[in-house]
């Protein structure tokens, strides 16, 4: 008899145990159904979403339906490509219905886009970050910072890989230096000399990435030298000057190839002036207005747009829909495009 009671109160216990396991394994699955955690073994463009957790000010923001602040941090805000990037990010703001926000220093200086973010995150007045790292070293930190205080953050334009960022959106940079070499050879054909090389900062990630994978598709071009990458810097007066250096110093160079949107517009303005249009090919990238115009008069043979204003609308759409939807964050590869004479005037311009 008393061993029947204590049998009876066994399995009572053992019940109640199955009956409370069986309650907390529900509400972690209710928790995760809010769009705050992702569970490992969740897909993703980045390497950071296994284990993350959002932190709980977000997910009260989330959870009362609170207009969600998002911000955006370019490297460097003075450059002619921020302003399409900014009119992705406004047609965001504006479909969406979230506090979305270009942001970024205006010199390029990795400092201040660390100390600029370091103070969003400690503060707690941000939602959701997009970053594209001046330096993808100095940055990688902050990333950290960011994912380990619950916040969810991607790189968009320039790529950070090894770092926490939990998606990329952007242009995969060493496919399109590879595209910019493929290319230019075909403008070349059986031409033999020097290939100049300039990038408005030869520092940066994105620029090593873009350098590399030109290299690599101009491997085995019989004939033909790689000159640089020549370091031109952003503002304009400077630029030229580090192109009409180096070009004074390589005489026999047949044609310039730039990484970037600005430094490409500096050489073509110094071979226009030196009466070289035809002489020197001149390749780059973007689509400013002055890039376009060059492209026009036959200064410039082609450029690569890597679509900014899609760049700056889906760094903040897939952050939307992460916490408003729970979609996993996923790389976007906004693509290469080939732009010259032939479709120029079809072709949004970037600036």
């Amino acid at each position: 008899m008393v061993l029947d009671r204590r049998r009876q109160r066994g399995n009572g216990i053992l019940k109640r145990g199955i009956i409370t396991l069986a309650a907390l394994v529900v509400a972690a699955f209710v928790v995760a159904a809010c769009g705050g955690v992702v569970q490992p073994g969740d897909e993703g463009g980045g390497s950071g979403q296994d284990g993350f957790r959002l932190a709980d000010y977000i997910r009260e923001h989330v959870e009362n339906g609170d207009k969600l602040v998002i911000r955006v941090s370019y490297h460097n805000t003075s450059l002619g490509f921020a302003n399409p990037i900014r009119e992705g990010v406004e047609k965001a703001k504006r479909e969406l219905g979230v506090d979305a926000e270009l942001i970024g220093p205006a010199n390029g200086s990795a400092q201040e886009q660390v100390s600029e973010l370091q103070t969003l995150i400690s503060q707690q007045k941000v939602d959701g970050l997009a970053v594209s790292s001046a330096s993808n070293d100095a940055l990688k930190p902050v990333i950290a910072q960011a994912y380990n205080a619950g916040i969810p953050i991607i790189s968009f334009n320039t790529n950070n890989p090894g770092s926490k960022q939990m998606a990329f959106v952007g242009q995969d940079l060493v496919q399109s230096g590879r595209f910019e070499a493929e290319q230019l050879r075909k403008e070349l054909g059986d031409r033999k000399g020097k290939v100049v090389v300039f990038s408005v900062d030869t520092g940066a990630g994105w620029s090593n990435d873009r350098f590399s994978g030109f290299e690599a598709g101009m491997e085995g071009a019989e004939g033909i030298q790689i000159e640089g990458p020549i370091n031109s810097g952003n503002e304009p007066r400077q630029a030229f000057n580090a192109v009409q250096n180096t070009m004074t110093a390589n005489p026999d160079a047949i044609a310039i190839a730039s990484l970037d949107c600005c430094s490409v517009d500096a050489a073509a303005k110094w071979v226009q002036q030196n009466g070289k249009k035809g002489e020197i090919i001149v390749v780059g990238f973007d689509v400013l207005p002055q890039t376009a115009d060059f492209i026009r008069n036959g200064v410039i043979q082609f450029t690569i747009s890597q679509n900014p204003v899609e760049q700056g609308y889906q760094s903040v759409k897939i952050l939307n829909d992460f916490l408003k939807k729970n979609k996993p964050l996923r790389d976007v590869n906004t693509g290469t495009k080939l732009v010259d004479k032939s479709n120029i005037d079809e072709v949004p311009l970037e600036g």
